[in-house]
């Protein structure tokens, strides 16, 4: 079975994410591109909100969000429970995010990274586990009641 990856860009992230799709279908994943799906200016938010609903009805989902700082496009997907979304712009940063805070949506700035550090960033966000133990009691304080 394909792993499944919701996907959600503004005009800002619209090439980075059309280089994204492509290399993550080569690797055989399956992905759902809730837009943008052009240079056109929109808000983030309707294309941030589609992703984060994916990843809060499925627990094993990881989403990717773009836009042009990576900032509110994270804020928007980060309103969603059940979400830790990561702004990363670097391959550590999205290592730890999976090991530590068991992220689930990675977050990219678009205008600050190539495609080239971008794709090695994406790899390392789906190729790292959660570590659990000391990390999951602090995960489970995120979320407020």
């Amino acid at each position: 079975m394909k792993k499944y990856i919701p996907i959600g860009a503004d005009h800002a992230g619209f090439e980075l994410k059309k280089s994204i799709i492509k290399h993550l279908k080569e690797k055989g994943y399956e992905l759902e591109d809730f837009g943008c799906y052009s240079e056109e200016s929109i808000d983030y938010p309707d294309y941030g909100h589609p992703v984060a609903e994916k990843v809060n009805s499925n627990t094993t989902t990881l989403g990717i969000v773009i836009c042009g700082s990576g900032n509110g496009i994270n804020m928007t997907v980060n309103k969603h429970q059940g979400v830790r979304g990561a702004l990363c712009w670097g391959v550590e940063i999205a290592e730890l995010a999976r090991q530590h805070n068991n992220a689930n949506i990675l977050a990219l700035p678009a205008r600050y990274l190539t495609t080239k550090e971008a794709l090695l960033i994406v790899d390392a966000f789906f190729e790292t586990e959660f570590e659990g133990g000391r990390h999951e009691r602090r995960v489970n304080k995120i979320t407020c009641s």
